[in-house]
């Protein structure tokens, strides 16, 4: 197994880092710095697989939403591989056809991270927070290990939820979405 890196792997700026080919796993560029995600694991995966689908099945259809899997989204000083990435419909990239964008220069309304086992917790609670402070509505942290969902608000206190009959706060454009501590870490079943 690869050791993960506790020091940045390049110093560069923000240009430069957009004009190098994407790594996988993916490199994040935070304040001049270049990190490298850890690879997803196990219960990363199951639990991001299920999550993307559960929140377009509630959104997509209507037009209220659209989440994507690990897509790159650059604003501010920072370009960030967010686990799951959510934007509210009239906020998603489009190309000049209508489709969508391979490039998306903006925040996320809703950042959702899930941590690996090998991760900082720092880091990602750094980057939701940034994306906070730059126009997004709510960020969720997922501790698997832990079977905690942590979430973030721009300008309320954190929230932690543990217990598997709580129900998970979604931003107000996603009010409908219902999904419970107990449901979420429940696809970790096999």
């Amino acid at each position: 197994m690869a050791q993960i890196s506790r020091q940045p792997v390049a110093k560069l700026t923000l240009a430069d880092f957009l004009a190098r080919p994407e790594t996988k796993p993916a490199s994040e560029f935070v304040e001049g710095d270049v990190w490298q995600k850890p690879m997803p694991q196990g219960k990363h995966s199951a639990i991001q697989s299920e999550l993307v689908p559960k929140i377009n099945g509630e959104l997509r259809g209507r037009k209220v939403a659209r989440a994507f899997s690990e897509l790159r989204c650059t604003f501010g000083n920072r370009s960030t591989v967010p686990d799951v990435s959510v934007f509210v419909w009239d906020r998603i990239a489009c190309d000049s056809s209508g489709e969508i964008a391979n490039v998306f220069p903006l925040v996320p309304d809703w950042i959702i991270e899930i941590l690996s086992p090998d991760q900082s917790q720092t880091k990602v609670v750094k980057n939701i927070v940034y994306g906070l402070k730059h126009g997004a509505l709510m960020g969720w942290l997922i501790d698997p290990g832990d079977r905690t969902v942590f979430v973030y608000y721009p300008s309320r206190e954190l929230e932690i939820l543990d217990e598997p009959e709580m129900a998970l706060p979604v931003p107000t454009f996603a009010e409908g979405l219902l999904l419970t501590v107990g449901e979420l870490f429940g696809w970790l079943a096999k």
